[in-house]
């Protein structure tokens, strides 16, 4: 029999793979490049064990970077989530192994600018969370409508059938 905690660290492993990504709201979504969607799945899984250990949240720089980027699409940003923007993005980089541009490269950031990132990417996390409760809300939901007509349209064949089978 599992713990409950074994059921929490399965069911984040689970989201990690399964869960949205969890992008600003406008009419870039669909600009996202492949590599950053594949890598948050990889990053999930690694930040995933790191949390176990250590603690946190289970978002990466790469997942906070997808955030963000439609939101860049819309007008400029303050200088302060640029600079956010850039340090996810250099770190984003790091994970794929690329190299950025020295006037790009942004290797860390202030401990305000740090905790803006951490709330972010807890944000980020309660609303993959909340998303994945609704979903399992609803297959349970939907289960329970479809045994309910089964249930039904199996009374419903029983008093249809005869007792005794017609040889006629």
């Amino acid at each position: 029999m599992t713990t409950k905690q074994d059921d929490k660290w399965i069911g984040e492993l689970v989201g990690a793979l399964c869960d949205p990504i969890i992008v600003y709201p406008s009419g870039w979504e669909d600009t996202l490049p492949d590599w950053i969607k594949s890598q948050i799945h990889l990053e999930r899984l690694i930040m995933n064990a790191k949390v176990m250990k250590e603690g946190g949240v289970p978002v990466g720089d790469t997942e906070a970077l997808a955030y963000m980027y439609p939101r860049t699409m819309e007008a400029p940003m303050s200088e302060q989530w640029f600079r956010i923007y850039m340090y996810v993005f250099t770190q984003a980089m790091k994970f794929k192994k690329t190299e950025v541009p020295e006037d790009l490269r942004s290797e860390t950031l202030t401990d305000y600018d740090m905790r803006q990132l951490d709330d972010l990417k807890r944000w980020i996390y309660q609303k993959r969370v909340q998303h994945r409760k609704e979903k399992a809300r609803d297959e349970r939901r939907q289960a329970a409508e479809e045994a309910e007509t089964k249930e039904a349209s199996g009374a419903k064949e029983l008093e249809t059938k005869p007792v005794q089978p017609s040889f006629f």
